[in-house]
C-alpha cells in the first residue's frame, strides 16, 4: 500500500482478491464502505453499494483470478470510480448507474475521464491495457466491439449488468501472458496533476491539496509549503506582527495551486481572517468564479437544495477578486481592509510607479498618486492596528504586459517605507537574476529578512507527458537547435506535437486526439493580426468563462473551434489540447527572431527591448498551455498579400521540420 511521509494512503474504499470477494460477506463488504465514506451516507449510496456487490459477486462467480477495488480515488478529479478490476494484463474501470436504462452522454465520457486519468497520471497504468466499461442496470444490452481507441486505452463498452460475466471472456482474448501485479499496481505513484479549474473546485469543496494532488515529491513540496506559510500566520497572528511572504516555483509547480491552498486553509481555519485569493488576471478571476459557482448550484441541487446562481457566486466572489477592484476600493476608503490573508497572484506583474502613477491620473483623475502598485498594496494592508500577512507568488519570466514591476518593486516598497514588516523569502531569489536582479535590493534581503526553504516549489507538477515541455519551449525560443531536437525525441512519445500548413487539419488532429472530456481550443499572439485572413480573429474579445467551461454542445465554447483565446486571455489557465496558430509579428528570418507589430495596413518591426521581451513572452506562454499535445498551424502565406508574405512563415516551419517535428 502506499505511503506518504510514513502514513499510510488507502486509495480504495475496499480492496480484495476476486476469491476473497466472493467468500466475504455482504454486510462485511458495505460495513467497509460505509465506514470510509468521510461524508454523510446518503441512503441512494448505500442501496446502489448493495446492488453493485450483488450484480459483481453473480458476474465473477466462475472468475478465478484478479483483484477488485470499490471507490478507487481519482484524485484529479476529485472523484471516486465505482468499481475497478485488475483482471490478466489489463485494468477495468466500472462506472455503475443502478437503476439506468440508457447509456447518457455525460455518463460515457465520465468513465472514459476515470480511464484517461489512470493512463496519464497512476505510473502503473501509463502503459497497461485500460477498458472503460458504463454498466447501465436495467439497459438493453449494448456492446461495442473491443477496439483500442489510443495508446492501449480501449473504447468505452456500453453494457447492462447481465453482460459483465461475458465480458471477461471477451477481454482475455486480447490479454497477454504478463499478469499485473495488483498490489504492486495500487503501491504505484500517483501523479494527477489538476487544472487550475479543477484544483479551485476541489479545495473550495473542502478537499485537501494531498487529495487532489501528486502522492510524491510534489505533494510533500506542496505540504511543506502550506505548513510554512500556516506557522508563519499562526505567529504573525499570536504576536500582532505584519508579515509578506514570497513563493517561488520551477514552470509548472503549481504556485497558483498552493496560493488557493492557502486561501482556503485559513478560510477553514478561522472566516474571521477573510482569506481572499487576488489575482490582475481578469480571465483567471472571471474563469474561476465561475467554476465554482456552478459547481456550487449543482453541489447543493444533487442534495436536494435549490440555490441561484446570484445566491453561489456571493462567497466565491469574496474568495476570489480582481486585485484591480481591491486596489480601487482602497484608494476610495481609507479604512484598513476586513481580510487579514492575501494572496497575490502573480505579484512580480504588479505595476510600476510610473505605470500606476499614469493609469491613475487617465482612469481615476488622481493627479499625485505616486506609489508603484506593490507599495500600495502593502500600504492597505498596513492599515491594520495588529496583524496581517501577505503571501506572494512570484513567477520568474512571465511579464507580458507594459508596466509590470517584478519583484524588485515589493522589495524596494518594504526597504524604503515598511521596515516593521517581518519579510520571509525563498531561497531561490538570492540566486536566480529572474526573480531579482538588483544587487542592493538582495543584500538588503539576506540581511533584514527569514529565508524559508520551503518557500519555494522545486518539484514541477506537470503530468509524465508533458514534464519536458517548458524546457522544450524555452530551447526553441533561444534557437538551441540541437537541444531542441534532443528533447523533442525525449516529449515527442508521450506528448504529441505536429505542425500543418492547413488550419482545418489542426482542428481535426486535436478532434481526434481528445479522448472523453478533454478540452481542446484554438489560440494565438494578441498581434497575430493577419491571421484574419483564415477566420482567426484575435481582436474579437471572447467571455473566458464560456471558452473554458461550457460544453461541446456550446458555439462558444473552446471545442467549436471557432472562438480564439490570445495569450492574456489564456495565462495561468490550460487546455488539454490546443492547436496554436503562428502569426507573422514572431518569426524567424537568417535564424533570428523578427518582432513586429501591425499597424493601419502594415507591419512595422518593434525596436523596443521590453516590446520585444513581452512578445517573445507570449508566444512562450502560448507554447506551454497545452497538458496532452498540441498542433502548431503555420500558414503558407500569399504571394498576392504583402501583409501575409511566405516569408514570414516558411522560415519558422523549416525550423520545426528541422527540429524533428512531424507534419500533418
Amino acid at each position: 500500500m502506499p505511503f506518504k511521509g510514513g502514513i499510510y494512503i488507502k486509495r480504495a474504499y475496499y480492496s480484495n482478491s476476486i476469491n476473497n470477494f466472493l467468500i466475504d460477506d455482504n454486510n462485511l463488504i458495505l460495513g467497509e464502505l460505509s465506514k470510509q465514506h468521510s461524508y454523510s451516507l446518503e441512503e441512494l449510496q448505500k442501496n446502489a453499494w448493495i446492488e453493485q456487490i450483488k450484480i459483481l459477486k453473480k458476474s465473477l462467480e466462475n472468475i478465478s483470478e484478479g483483484h477488485i477495488f470499490f471507490e478507487f480515488s481519482i484524485p484529479r478529479m476529485g472523484k471516486r470510480v465505482d468499481n475497478i478490476i485488475i483482471y490478466k494484463d489489463s485494468i477495468l474501470v466500472f462506472e455503475f448507474k443502478v437503476g439506468s436504462k440508457k447509456f447518457d452522454n455525460y455518463a460515457v465520457e465520465q468513465v472514459t475521464d476515470y480511464a484517461l486519468d489512470l493512463k496519464n497520471f497512476h505510473e502503473g497504468s501509463h502503459y497497461s491495457k485500460i477498458f472503460p466499461i458504463l454498466v447501465s442496470t436495467e439497459s438493453e444490452k449494448k456492446y461495442e466491439d473491443i477496439s483500442i481507441y489510443h495508446e492501449n486505452l480501449f473504447k468505452p463498452l456500453l453494457i447492462n449488468s447481465d453482460y459483465i460475466e461475458s465480458l471477461f471472456t471477451k477481454i482475455s482474448s486480447v490479454c497477454s501472458e504478463k499478469d499485473i501485479d495488483p498490489k504492486q499496481w495500487e503501491r504505484s505513484i500517483y501523479k494527477p496533476t489538476p487544472t487550475i479549474i479543477e484544483a479551485a473546485q476541489a479545495l473550495y469543496k473542502g478537499h485537501n491539496v494531498k487529495e487532489i494532488s501528486r502522492s510524491d515529491a510534489g505533494a510533500i513540496n506542496l505540504s511543506k509549503t502550506a505548513n510554512c506559510l500556516n506557522n508563519i500566520i499562526e505567529y504573525s497572528k499570536e504576536n500582532s506582527k505584519k508579515s509578506i511572504c514570497f513563493i517561488t516555483g520551477v514552470p509548472g509547480a503549481g504556485k497558483t495551486l498552493a496560493g488557493l491552498n492557502i486561501a482556503t486553509e485559513r478560510m477553514k481555519a478561522d472566516e474571521g481572517e477573510h482569506a481572499v485569493f487576488l489575482s490582475g488576471n481578469g480571465p483567471l478571476v472571471e474563469v474561476l468564479r465561475e467554476a465554482l459557482t456552478r459547481d456550487k448550484v449543482l453541489s447543493e441541487k444533487s442534495k436536494g437544495i435549490k440555490i441561484t446562481k446570484k445566491e453561489a457566486s456571493i462567497k466565491s466572489n469574496a474568495f476570489i477578486q480582481n486585485i484591480h477592484h481591491f486596489r480601487d476600493e482602497y484608494i476610495i476608503s481609507s479604512t484598513s481592509p476586513i481580510e487579514k490573508v492575501v494572496v497575490f497572484d502573480e505579484a512580480q506583474r504588479a505595476w510600476n510607479l510610473e505605470q500606476a502613477s499614469s493609469f491613475m491620473k487617465r482612469k481615476k483623475g488622481l493627479a499625485d498618486f505616486n506609489m508603484s502598485e506593490p507599495e500600495f498594496l502593502i500600504d492597505v494592508m498596513n492599515r491594520h492596528n495588529d496583524w496581517c500577512t501577505i503571501v506572494c507568488l512570484i513567477g520568474g519570466g512571465q511579464e507580458i504586459n507594459t508596466g509590470e514591476a517584478g519583484l524588485e518593486e515589493w522589495i524596494r516598497a518594504l526597504q524604503n517605507k515598511y521596515l516593521d514588516w517581518d519579510v520571509y523569502y525563498s531561497n531561490l531569489i538570492e540566486t536566480d537574476a529572474n526573480y531579482l536582479n538588483d544587487e542592493n535590493l538582495r543584500n538588503w534581503l539576506k540581511k533584514n529578512s527569514n529565508k524559508k526553504t520551503d518557500l519555494h516549489l522545486a518539484v514541477s507538477l506537470r503530468s509524465f507527458r508533458s514534464e519536458k515541455l517548458a524546457e522544450f519551449i524555452e530551447n526553441i525560443i533561444d534557437l538551441n537547435l540541437d537541444n531542441a531536437k534532443l528533447l523533442y525525441k525525449q516529449l515527442k512519445e508521450n506528448y504529441p506535437i505536429v505542425i500543418t500548413r492547413s488550419l482545418e487539419s489542426g482542428k481535426e488532429f486535436i478532434r481526434n486526439s481528445s479522448k472523453g472530456s478533454e478540452r481542446f481550443g484554438l489560440i494565438a499572439s494578441s498581434g497575430a493580426r493577419r491571421l484574419r485572413a483564415h477566420g482567426i480573429d484575435v481582436k474579437n474579445e471572447i467571455s473566458a468563462s464560456n471558452w473554458f467551461l461550457n460544453n461541446k454542445s456550446d458555439i462558444r465554447s473552446s471545442y467549436f473551434m471557432e472562438e480564439i483565446a490570445i495569450e492574456f486571455d489564456i495565462q495561468g489557465l490550460e487546455l488539454d489540447w490546443t492547436c496554436m496558430c503562428w502569426g507573422a509579428d514572431f518569426y524567424l528570418e537568417k535564424n533570428r527572431w523578427k518582432y513586429r507589430s501591425f499597424k493601419g495596413t502594415k507591419w512595422q518591426n518593434m525596436n523596443s527591448e521590453i516590446g520585444k521581451k513581452y512578445l517573445k513572452n507570449a508566444y512562450r506562454v502560448l507554447l506551454t498551455r497545452a497538458r496532452q499535445g498540441m498542433v502548431i498551424f503555420i500558414p503558407e502565406g500569399s504571394g498576392v498579400d504583402e501583409t501575409r508574405d511566405r516569408k514570414f512563415y516558411d522560415h519558422t516551419y523549416e525550423y520545426f521540420k528541422s527540429i524533428g517535428v512531424t507534419e500533418v
